[in-house]
């Protein structure tokens, strides 16, 4: 199943997408597409919907981020082996963590305020998490896995690079800087979930294509690991890390700039769309 959340900013509804990829409204069955929701108890349930019966959303609704309020926000660096290469860094020998805040989050078709003349794309797949995970070994991760969707990790280089060592997570958590969506995505959708093929264009120009096979550290492993330390809750993101051909390693150097749309792709989840503007 495709689940969104649709209407004005802060008044969300939420929806699914039936046969014909048209918005079917949810209201009547769930509050929000929510921890609750992606739990495996609220996705049985979603399973047991007549979608053709539910209420047609008519005309071009906005579309906010696919998964309300989630509470933990993880990220990883370095987890394509030609996205290492092209910065000159070593491969990691565990998963590269960081955070980026839950407020920079947005909608697949938002616009995107650039806080300086260095800010980069990176397209990635994003896990959502559907049921608690604690010191899941690899061989269960995926019990633990909701969904997938397309997400965006804006990146403001001047910030990020600001002093030594690099500090990641406010470079990473301006307004707007975290695109998601335009749906979750169920695990049984996919026939392989390790293997999706993920493209980003700024305008016309494609920057960035790879698959989620090229990963470092597959999906299993990072739940793995980050599940050591901390606990992983229903609605919880991973934003799993970006291939190769961003622009901060370009020759020359290629940023983004007022004007341009970063789109966003994954084989299978859907596109995001997202015009940058300047700041203020």
């Amino acid at each position: 199943m495709k689940l969104l959340r649709y209407g004005p900013s802060g008044r969300e509804k939420p929806g699914i997408v039936d046969a014909d990829g048209k918005i079917r409204d949810l209201s009547g069955i769930v509050a929000d597409i929510d921890a609750e929701t992606v739990s495996p108890k609220g996705l049985a349930k979603l399973a047991k919907v007549k979608v053709e019966k539910l209420p047609l959303v008519r005309g071009r609704p906005r579309i906010g981020p696919c998964i309300a309020t989630p509470q933990k926000f993880v990220a990883i660096g370095l987890n394509y082996k030609d996205h290492a290469e092209e910065a000159s860094l070593p491969i990691p020998s565990v998963p590269m963590v960081f955070t980026k805040f839950p407020s920079c989050l947005v909608g697949p078709n938002a616009r995107v305020p650039l806080t300086s003349d260095r800010v980069d794309w990176e397209v990635e797949q994003v896990v959502v998490i559907g049921r608690e995970a604690h010191r899941v070994p690899a061989a269960r991760a995926w019990e633990h896995v909701a969904g997938f969707c397309v997400g965006q990790d804006v990146s403001d280089r001047a910030l990020q690079f600001a002093s030594k060592p690099p500090q990641f997570s406010l470079g990473k958590s301006a307004e707007a800087f975290g695109p998601i969506g335009p749906a979750l995505v169920s695990l049984d959708e996919f026939a392989d979930p390790d293997a999706l093929v993920l493209r980003c264009w700024v305008d016309d120009e494609l920057m960035q294509e790879s698959t989620t096979r090229n990963l470092i550290f597959a999906v299993p492993e990072l739940i793995e690991y980050i599940s050591r330390y901390c606990v992983l809750r229903p609605g919880d993101l991973i934003f799993t890390g970006t291939p190769g051909g961003v622009g901060s390693v370009r020759e020359p150097r290629r940023y983004l700039a007022p004007g341009e749309t970063i789109v966003s792709e994954i084989e299978g989840i859907g596109r995001l769309s997202n015009l940058c503007v300047a700041e203020g």
